[in-house]
């Protein structure tokens, strides 16, 4: 037998979970002090034991190795001027992870916690989370360690403005299409266009999330957060459940958090909490189409403090953040869903524990791996309804693709076109997550459902262009 044959005749006889320890013991040693990264590729690779146990050729061609590995990473400083002509530098980046099945796709995120390990995770849930959606996407993430929080609109400019001049150069239609996420909003997706067709003289959908008189699409700021409700809504169809009635839970007060409070409302829940990072508000009367209109003008126009919620509706109560608690309250009350909807990890096992101890049976998630491992872990013991963000919160970059659409084609659809299109997509996420989970054997986790699917789509496509 040919040294080759030896190698294959020793790989089958390995476990998949070897297998899987080898690839993982290799994630941490070449990707160091990124325990981000770390643990949304443990939490990937291990659903897909289910499937390297049927697929061998996955193993001989290295796909885990392959798909773990960015395609291209990007690092760069960004120069700018204050307001008071100080100069300031931050450090730009841009993963683009895999493009086995479409140009890459995925946000810009502007904060100062951005760092490698957490583009990279971030870049790699993107690229199982865009092919879920069935729309032709690879995955991508980027973003800067420049806070937009107390900055005026000429210092944003002037950050973007000298972001873009590098970016510039690394993106494109049929290259990379970046989009917002955390502190990019309108505001900024604007001057970073802006930059990019001064650079390039050309007008072409090279970001998505733009103004709708430029390209951008109706029902994209509201995307996220109506297809984590849409999801959800999936998810208590199979229990013959709605919302009529039913109390949420909803952390975060940005662009998710507001639509999805508003998609709540809209099917007959009662939404009672929000959320920003100084701390949370608990409004037992609920919140209403006025009161979030209060939030949507105090976040998006003001960019005041959630605090100030508890000033206008004095039945409210405001509770500020306390890390010497090890939980947060906001999960903390008596609730039948909940929508973490913020930032990555804001559920640990304590307060998965919270909320199963307070009655809630659906969670579905807004935010990227808002849940700890702990915690995930909890809710599938339990058996409640948990939507995993991959799956969930795919509706913001599927209507990033159908804005793309529009932009290919030179229309612009109608609100309920788009809205109706975005439905679709996230019944059809649910139902091949759903029906995934029961294809290899663990029928209701929607986790193993929506890795899988994700997966396979991509691992193939990768199969079929060759070792690149």
């Amino acid at each position: 037998m040919n040294d080759y044959g030896t190698v294959t005749v020793a790989r089958e006889k390995r476990s998949a979970q070897d297998y899987i320890n080898e690839v993982l013991a290799e994630v941490k040693a070449k990707n160091q002090a990124e325990p981000e990264f770390h643990q949304a590729v443990f939490e990937v690779f291990d659903s897909l034991k289910l499937v390297l146990d049927r697929h061998l050729e996955y193993r001989e061609a290295k796909i885990l190795e392959r798909i773990v590995e960015p395609e291209r990473v990007l690092m760069f400083r960004v120069p700018w001027f204050d307001d008071q002509g100080n100069v300031q530098v931050n450090r730009g980046f841009r993963i683009e992870m895999n493009s086995a099945i479409g140009p890459y796709k995925g946000g810009l995120r502007f904060h100062p916690s951005v760092n490698l390990g957490i583009l990279k995770f971030l870049a790699f849930e993107q690229v199982f989370k865009n092919s879920l959606t069935t729309l032709p996407m690879g995955g991508g993430k980027g973003g800067s360690d420049f806070d937009p929080k107390g900055k005026s609109d000429n210092e944003v400019m002037r950050f973007c403005q000298s972001f873009m001049t590098e970016l510039a150069r690394h993106i494109g239609p049929d290259t990379d299409v970046p989009a917002g996420d955390i502190g990019v909003g309108g505001r900024e997706i604007g001057y970073l266009f802006g930059q990019y067709k001064r650079l390039r003289n050309e007008f072409t959908g090279v970001l998505t999330g733009k103004g709708l008189n430029w390209g951008g699409s109706l029902i994209r700021p509201e995307a996220t957060g109506y297809g984590s409700v849409y999801f959800a809504k999936e998810m208590l169809a199979t229990r013959k459940q709605s919302f009529e009635g039913k109390v949420a839970l909803v952390s975060g007060s940005g662009n998710v958090a507001q639509y999805t409070v508003e998609k709540l409302i809209d099917l007959g829940a009662r939404p009672v909490t929000m959320s920003d990072s100084a701390g949370a508000i608990y409004d037992p009367d609920g919140i209403t189409r006025e009161k979030l209109a209060f939030v949507m003008e105090l976040k998006n126009v003001r960019r005041g403090r959630i605090k100030e919620y508890v000033d206008v509706y004095k039945n409210a109560k405001y509770i500020p953040v306390d890390p010497t608690v090890g939980f947060n309250p906001i999960w903390n009350f008596k609730a039948d869903c909940a929508f973490p909807s913020a930032t990555q990890n804001e559920i640990n096992g304590k307060d998965a524990q919270n909320l199963l101890n307070n009655g809630v049976t659906v969670v579905s998630e807004g935010s990227n791996m808002p849940s700890t491992p702990e915690a995930m872990k909890l809710f599938l013991d339990h058996g409640i309804l948990y939507g995993p963000a991959k799956a969930a919160n795919a509706g913001g970059v599927a209507t990033s693709g159908l804005e793309m659409s529009q932009n290919s084609q030179r229309l612009s659809w109608t609100r309920e076109e788009v809205d109706k299109r975005l439905h679709d997509i996230m019944v059809r996420i649910h139902k091949d997550c759903f029906e995934t989970a029961e294809r290899f054997g663990t029928p209701g986790n929607l986790v193993n459902g929506a890795n899988i699917a994700g997966f396979l789509k991509v691992a193939d496509s990768m199969m079929d262009q060759g070792l690149v």
